[in-house]
């Protein structure tokens, strides 16, 4: 059995034989095991975005009610993987070494390896730069390397930020720029399924 951790609701993960889903309702800091983890904790007060975010609206980066704390703490205790936008300011904040293109490298003194990977190349629409955190499992050669801004059908951000003048590509919605493809979850999954149990 697997523990996919701040899901959403009926998304991806959900109608999975042996995974259990935790979406908001269920609160996936309070996840105690036995099972290794798949995280995805929220991002919003982490990704590049979040300094604007603090001065526009109030919202305070970093402050995400401990949910990336909690998800970091299942990784490292369950075994498993967390995903997070790539350059989220949590990697620095709990002590993480942000990875590098090109494969996986150890993230902090307790075992854990990171990662660079875009969604992209499994079929999300947008590029979606994406940093893991792995620990107590196999690490998979993924599909390595950097996407170019414009090789992409479609943008997850709302706004134009760091895009082109005249860009013509349509911004995703929320819910689908959140959203995990089916082949990025299973390769997530067969992380988590790789934990090897440490006394």
């Amino acid at each position: 059995m697997i523990a996919a951790l701040y899901v959403a609701k009926n998304g991806p993960y959900f109608g999975l034989e042996n995974v259990d889903p935790c979406d908001e309702e269920r609160d996936a800091r309070k996840y105690a095991g036995p099972w290794p983890v798949v995280a995805h904790p929220p991002c919003s007060r982490w990704c590049r975005l979040a300094g604007l975010v603090e001065a526009r609206w109030g919202h305070k980066k970093g402050d995400d009610g401990g949910c990336f704390a909690a998800a970091l703490a299942s990784v490292r205790k369950w075994g498993g993987v967390l995903e997070h936008p790539a350059y989220s300011d949590a990697w620095l904040a709990h002590g993480l070494t942000p990875p590098n293109p090109g494969g996986w490298m150890a993230a902090d003194f307790q075992g854990g390896w990171t990662c660079y990977v875009a969604q992209g190349r499994y079929g999300h629409r947008a590029k979606k730069a994406t940093w893991l955190y792995a620990a107590k499992s196999d690490l998979p050669s993924l599909d390595w390397g950097l996407v170019a801004d414009g090789d992409s059908d479609a943008l997850v951000s709302k706004c134009g930020n760091h895009v082109s003048s005249g860009e013509i590509r349509p911004r995703l919605g929320k819910r689908e720029a959140s959203s995990t493809p089916a082949a990025f979850r299973d390769i997530l999954l067969t992380i988590a399924r790789s934990v090897t149990r440490h006394g």
